[in-house]
């Protein structure tokens, strides 16, 4: 039986980061890193359907869902700041081990803590989460790392792009064979925060800092190869923002990385639900979380 989600606040550094968590405090605990544009509504049915074995907790990046949302000039808006803030959240709500899910934005913020300790990350979830150069898909990322590059007025029009309504909604349905899965909700609940006031400055200060992400991840592979750490790749294999040569490179460096290509998008929860539970629920129960079998 799966437990109760709460919606839950805490204060960290003196802002509100919101989370859900479910499930018995005691269990082995399970944190899920949402991407962009979206927040842990991404996970909204995941949680309750992990929470009988695991203590599931989803937060909201400062900036995304219902974290508070300072401006540019009190925030750094960095990646780095953004895992600072997590970080803080984890040991404010007494999470020790953990295994993680990382998809999207949700990859660089997830990397950043196992680096900051290693030992403290028992397994890895990717879900079109990236750590290679392979993953990126060139007709999506050229015009961003553009921006990144040179910011200024001829760069910075193509990437506003991505902050429009027609661009959430392709993340959500582009790649998936059955679109009508994919309810609209999604795009319509990730816009409306997206177009909050000052939202746009935030997301091209995090679009600037990017970069720093793929510049983190020869630090990242080495992680890979001297903690073996297990990991589970359930990976869109349609998405053409991170392709399935990403999730294929793990095993360069994780050989026992288990890998599978789900016939859908970026957003493969949305349309392949039960199947990410039910590999994620196989793999977890082998015992990685901090070593109990579930």
């Amino acid at each position: 039986m799966s437990h109760d989600v709460h919606h839950r606040t805490a204060t960290v550094d003196g802002l509100e980061v919101f989370y859900r968590e479910a499930g018995d405090p005691k269990s082995p605990a399970l944190v899920l890193l949402h991407g962009f544009p979206t927040s842990s509504h991404m996970f909204r049915n995941l949680i309750p359907a992990l929470s009988d074995r695991y203590r599931v907790i989803a937060p909201d990046y400062i900036g995304f869902g219902q974290s508070a949302m300072p401006a540019p000039g009190e925030f750094p808006y960095t990646f780095e700041a953004l895992t600072d803030t997590v970080s803080g959240l984890l040991d404010h709500v007494g999470v020790g081990p953990f295994a993680m899910y990382v998809h999207d934005y949700g990859a660089p913020v997830g990397w950043r803590l196992a680096l900051e300790d290693p030992e403290r990350v028992t397994a890895i979830v990717t879900q079109n989460g990236n750590a290679y150069t392979e993953g990126f898909v060139r007709s999506f990322w050229d015009g961003l790392f553009a921006y990144a590059q040179a910011p200024g007025p001829e760069t910075e029009g193509p990437v506003r792009g991505v902050l429009t309504a027609q661009v959430t909604r392709w993340q959500y349905v582009n790649g998936v064979p059955d679109p009508t899965l994919v309810s609209p909700d999604n795009w319509v609940h990730d816009q409306a925060l997206l177009d909050r006031p000052g939202n746009d400055e935030i997301q091209l200060k995090l679009f600037r800092d990017y970069p720093a992400n793929v510049d983190l991840y020869p630090s990242v592979q080495q992680y890979f190869r001297d903690s073996q750490v297990p990991l589970l790749a359930v990976w869109g294999r349609n998405d053409e923002i991170f392709g399935p040569d990403g999730a294929r490179a793990f095993r360069r460096d994780l050989p026992d990385a288990e890998i599978h290509m789900i016939e859908s998008g970026h957003f493969a929860l949305e349309s392949h639900l039960e199947e990410i539970a039910h590999r994620m629920r196989d793999f977890l129960s082998r015992g990685f979380l901090a070593g109990v079998a579930a």
